[in-house]
């Protein structure tokens, strides 16, 4: 089956076997599954362009030319078609939309079908054969051998053509039967996914191309910073309108990330009932549950019978989210119970409410903390949860997917204090570069204490600082678990400002300080006592024979006399390291809170950094007072 890089610049020869130019395009007809080759573009004497009808007058097309069945003076030219496009010009090198994959790629070439005469798309190429073909085809079959010689086939990546969705090119003129309708067929969180991966202005072409519901719930569904930019993309009529179309908690999020003029703007810009609805969640606290709970909820007064509740719920519009609850209130709204929809179903129509209903709930503030509110559900199995004010009235209710998003949030960001990822970029468990990154993080002590003595070797310093060589990998390992207990912190306490919370670590660090301090000067100790020994032991010069074996006692001398020296420094740097991780835990948070990703293993290499520059330079400090 041909390519299309392979047909592009081919010879056109008409029935005579003159030739009349060279293959630059073919246009397909796009409201097929596999849509058929219907033009031909060449370029003629002079590069002037001309195309024809492939179904009238192309013969065969052999490999190596295309072969026409008139005479080059009996052709008839003709024009692109408005439900026609043409293969270099509008697919070779453009971005496209695998909405198998759902993810966006690049074509680097396209697959051709041939029977007969006929010929038709197939798909994209997407992967590296597609790159290789176009640079040349004999580098293409030399990387091919190469890679059949070491077992590792290069295999084709082709995504079929009603798999593809193109986003390079203004088509809404075409009347087509794939692009841009399967992105309404999509799930909206898989249609957010691909609208991520796009440049703004791409983002907002296709974005375009959704009806009103599906690009509400789309909206909903991509992450914060890409709502902001495709609100601000948007007219303001566009936005006002999108923001109306999608739940009020939702919008009341995109519309909290807004500058204030905008903000306002788009709500005046509302429907007076909408505008009312967003702007009641608006002043409740970020990360809270009336941040995330929804003012969208079913009530009925506990003397309605079950007739006149279905007859509600029927009347609500039909974008109002799921009901998994119907609540019972008095005439000030204050929660009396609740019943499910099956309860509603099974009950007769005269029976009110309020027999069917449960009275002992499970409800919350709207000042506590959404994570709170997230486990509530997740504990007790509830699909919605009810939020009431002091009083008990009903304010909104928090329903289950919002707590798995905030689940997924906390989740996340446990990830990134941890030093993960949730992109799900992550390489193979067993490529060299996760093994690498697992030795640079586990072994980074090791590999900054070998750098550090080759320097100080180098600089023939080794003399000077022999004995905090000797003691840098328990400063450098100290220096590492405490950066592991602030990364354990964030995830345990969240790194919480709470005094009562920083007052409980800081005495735990300083009980590990003060241990640590105790066991340096316990070996300090235990180093000068095993000096004295070795320096007056009487019989020490009956023993020796010979001239070697009192140059070894020396330098035994010298190197525990070195230890001992460099322990003081070692031992305050390590104190200094330990404590500092409650610093390390405020820096962390205060990251965190500007939405920033923490780097577990540069927190690490610059702690350690620092210990190593705050050890040798007491070292010397030390060394200095003992010279005076």
């Amino acid at each position: 089956m041909p390519y299309l890089s392979q047909m592009l610049s081919r010879p056109v020869v008409d029935a005579d076997g003159k030739e009349i130019g060279r293959i630059n395009d073919l246009a397909i007809q796009t409201g097929e599954v596999f849509p058929r080759i219907t033009s031909l573009a060449f370029k003629g004497p002079s590069k002037t362009p001309f195309m024809v009808s492939w179904r009238k007058y192309v013969s065969n097309y052999d490999g190596n030319r295309v072969l026409l069945n008139v005479a080059g003076h009996n052709i008839r030219f003709s024009y692109l078609q408005p439900d026609e496009l043409l293969l270099a010009r509008d697919l070779m090198n453009k971005q496209i939309v695998d909405t198998q994959g759902l993810k966006v790629v690049r074509v680097n070439d396209l697959k051709i079908s041939q029977s007969g005469p006929q010929m038709r798309l197939l798909g994209a190429e997407v992967g590296a054969l597609g790159i290789l073909r176009s640079l040349a085809p004999w580098f293409e079959k030399l990387v091919r051998k190469g890679a059949e010689l070491l077992r590792r086939p290069l295999e084709e990546n082709i995504i079929a053509w009603n798999y593809m969705e193109l986003v390079d090119r203004d088509l809404s003129s075409l009347k087509l039967s794939m692009t841009h309708k399967r992105l309404n067929e999509l799930h909206p969180a898989d249609v957010a996914d691909i609208l991520e991966q796009l440049d703004p202005q791409q983002r907002v072409r296709v974005f375009d191309y959704l009806d009103a519901q599906h690009a509400a719930e789309t909206m909903s569904e991509l992450e914060e910073e890409y709502q902001t930019d495709l609100i601000d993309d948007l007219s303001e009529t566009e936005a006002s309108e999108l923001l109306a179309s999608m739940d009020p908690d939702d919008a009341a999020d995109v519309i909290g990330d807004l500058p204030y003029e905008k903000a306002e703007k788009l709500l005046w810009l509302m429907g007076v009932q909408d505008s009312r609805r967003i702007r009641s969640l608006l002043g409740y606290r970020e990360k809270t549950a009336g941040g995330i709970m929804t003012p969208e909820f079913l009530s009925v007064l506990e003397d309605t019978t079950v007739t006149e509740t279905i007859e509600k719920l029927r009347a609500e519009r039909e974008s109002f989210p799921a009901v998994s609850y119907i609540y019972t209130v008095n005439s000030q709204g204050v929660l009396l119970g609740a019943l499910s929809m099956r309860a509603l179903v099974l009950a007769s129509p005269d029976t009110k409410v309020h027999e069917l209903a449960e009275k002992d709930l499970i409800t919350a503030g709207p000042d506590e903390d959404q994570e709170e509110v997230a486990d509530l559900i997740t504990k007790y199995g509830l699909l919605a949860l009810p939020i009431v004010d002091e009083k008990k009235k009903l304010l909104g209710i928090v329903t289950v997917d919002d707590a798995m998003e905030v689940l997924e949030e906390e989740h996340t960001e446990d990830l990134k204090i941890a030093g993960a990822s949730s992109s799900g970029r992550d390489d193979d468990p067993g490529s060299v570069g996760v093994l690498l990154r697992w030795f640079l993080r586990r072994m980074m002590w090791f590999v900054l204490w070998s750098i550090l003595a080759l320097m100080v070797v180098m600089a023939g310093g080794i003399e000077y600082f022999v004995g905090a060589l000797a003691l840098a990998p328990f400063v450098l390992l100290m220096a590492d678990n405490s950066v592991s207990f602030a990364v354990s912190d964030l995830l345990n306490y969240g790194g919480s400002s709470a005094k009562a919370t920083l007052g409980k670590l800081f005495r735990r660090n300083l009980i590990l300080t003060l241990a640590v301090a105790l066991l340096g000067t316990i070996l300090t100790f235990a180093l000068s006592g095993a000096l004295n020994v070795t320096a007056v032991d009487p019989g020490a010069g009956d023993m020796l024979q010979s001239n070697a074996a009192l140059l070894t006692q020396a330098q035994t001398f010298a190197f525990i006399s070195e230890i001992r020296d460099a322990c003081i420094p070692a031992v305050v740097t390590a104190c200094v390291v330990t404590l500092s991780s409650i610093f390390v835990l405020l820096y962390g948070r205060r990251l965190l809170d500007k939405g920033k990703e923490i780097s577990n293993t540069a927190i690490a290499f610059a702690v350690m950094l620092g210990a190593l520059a705050l050890q040798f330079g007491l070292t010397y400090l030390f060394q200095m007072m003992q010279s005076l």
